[in-house]
């Protein structure tokens, strides 16, 4: 059994997807990151960098417990447990490997920015939006180059390298990124969003996810201060 502690956020659903995709069996412990549990001692201790989603697999190498933070390792581990989304041929292995990290290390962090100063930012500051916005646009064209000469992002195999990056898409308007604009990452889009197991894992805690703007306190915890408190 695999715990996982987690939120409707698009690194929270990479997460879900891969426990369908794969069939694994797991349970879900909300960890609400707007009233502040990402900082409690509990989840502190599976998740040091206070962010979710985290796992504890409880059948890990060698029969024994694992606790894993980080969404693209924990994907790796996951592909690794299961023998799957994860190519053979070596190639194709890497490839795939070096897109996840192109998530992780650009689209979902200036996704996440994009969204920030759009969104969020209670000054709403132009050279931060035109900069992340245009950076959002950017690495999008860079994966519709891509996804014109692959019909998957690794190969012609869907992969952990397209769960990782799906989650971001969703709702790129609000980043500023009109998928109109991208034909070839438009159509690879809907086929993935199309899949029964994607579709069962963006239900994981959709009924928590709030759409109401926040309120000091919530802001405060998600962008304020608080986050940068040492622990």
């Amino acid at each position: 059994m695999i715990d996982v502690h987690t939120w409707p956020t698009p690194n929270g659903h990479k997460v879900h997807i891969m426990l369908e995709e794969t069939g694994l069996e797991y349970r879900v412990h909300p960890v609400n990151i707007r009233e502040g549990d990402q900082f409690k001692p509990t989840f502190l201790e599976i998740s040091p960098n206070n962010r979710i989603p985290a796992i504890v697999d409880d059948d890990g190498p060698g029969g024994k417990p694992i606790s894993l933070f980080e969404s693209g390792a924990i994907l790796l581990y996951l592909a690794s447990k299961t023998a799957s989304l994860l190519p053979v041929d070596i190639v194709e292995r890497w490839t795939c490997v070096q897109w996840l990290m192109w998530q992780m290390g650009g689209l979902g962090p200036m996704m996440g920015q994009a969204n920030h100063f759009r969104r969020y930012a209670k000054d709403k500051i132009e050279y931060a939006i035109d900069r992340y916005t245009s950076e959002a646009n950017r690495l999008t064209n860079v994966l519709d180059k891509r996804l014109a000469e692959s019909e998957y992002v690794a190969s012609d195999e869907y992969s952990i390298a397209d769960i990782s990056i799906f989650p971001w898409l969703r709702g790129a308007e609000t980043r500023g990124v009109m998928l109109d604009d991208y034909p070839n990452v438009k159509r690879w889009f809907n086929g993935i969003n199309a899949r029964p197991a994607v579709q069962r894992g963006l239900k994981v805690l959709a009924d928590a996810q709030s759409s109401a703007p926040h309120d000091p306190k919530s802001w405060e915890i998600m962008f304020g201060k608080t986050q940068f408190q040492r622990r």
